[in-house]
């Protein structure tokens, strides 16, 4: 089963990009090879680029805090588990100190290091990390590995707030929804959604051995999906089949 990811607003599409390059870099800078590292650098410049923006710092600590409060509304309600409502609070709190006592923006302190900016600065560049530009990362290439994983966890731990930040949210947001099933009749999928219900995120849950990808789009009154046959060599078309699938809608 393959499961696909589609958000209603910008922020959430936001924190998605960061949980996919968060989930990358742990599994790059994991490695053993100069190369992995190399490109484990090159997703943490991606990081720094998206997280450091300041309006995003600000909007994830109102998140955080909007997310608290609600769960504080259930308190002494008998039918919640006051022990799991505990939990989650306690989590929400920590991840909001720990963004919250980041000083300045996010990696910020990432840009004091004169190395690692010589080493973004040409990352981008095609080619521009050759050795007779970066002399001194070449070097660092040829390091042993615990050296460089030694050097890289610092440089990863300074982006770590809000790494747990955002996923602490998206696994709330994820939660939310609860999962149907659903008929996309020759391929094609719509459901309108109740007035009043601020969705945040639509998750489709597909069997992968059917061969076909689910193009979606979505807005505050209608969520669609095109199924289309998955193909690497043309142009994509429309499956002319019934396309049975899970949909859920997170609010």
């Amino acid at each position: 089963m393959i499961l696909y990811e589609h958000p209603f607003n910008e922020r959430i599409r936001t924190y998605l990009r960061l949980e996919h390059l968060y989930a990358r870099l742990d599994v790059l800078a994991a490695r053993d090879t100069a190369i992995d590292h190399h490109y484990a650098l090159a997703t943490l410049f991606e990081i720094m680029d998206v997280a450091g923006r300041a309006e995003l710092k600000t909007d994830v600590l109102k998140d955080l805090d909007k997310q608290k409060n609600a769960f504080m509304s259930y308190r002494d309600n008998p039918a919640i588990d006051e022990s799991a409502l505990t939990k989650v609070i306690t989590e929400l709190e920590a991840a909001f100190t720990g963004l919250s006592q980041t000083p300045g923006r996010v990696g910020g302190v990432l840009g004091e290091n004169d190395w690692l900016m010589s080493v973004r600065s040409r990352v981008s560049i095609p080619g521009g990390t050759c050795s007779f530009d970066l002399p001194t990362y070449f070097a660092w290439q040829h390091l042993p590995t615990e050296v460089r994983q030694l050097d890289l966890q610092p440089w990863m731990n300074a982006l770590r707030p809000m790494q747990g930040a955002v996923s602490l949210l998206l696994r709330l947001v994820r939660d939310s929804g609860s999962a149907q099933k659903m008929i996309a009749i020759s391929g094609n999928f719509q459901q309108y959604i109740p007035q009043g219900k601020p969705y945040q995120l639509v998750r489709i849950l597909i069997d992968e051995s059917l061969g076909v990808v689910p193009e979606m789009s979505v807005n505050r009154l209608l969520v669609t999906a095109r199924f289309v046959n998955c193909s690497v060599s043309g142009r994509s078309q429309q499956t002319p089949n019934d396309v049975a699938f899970e949909l859920t809608l997170c609010h």
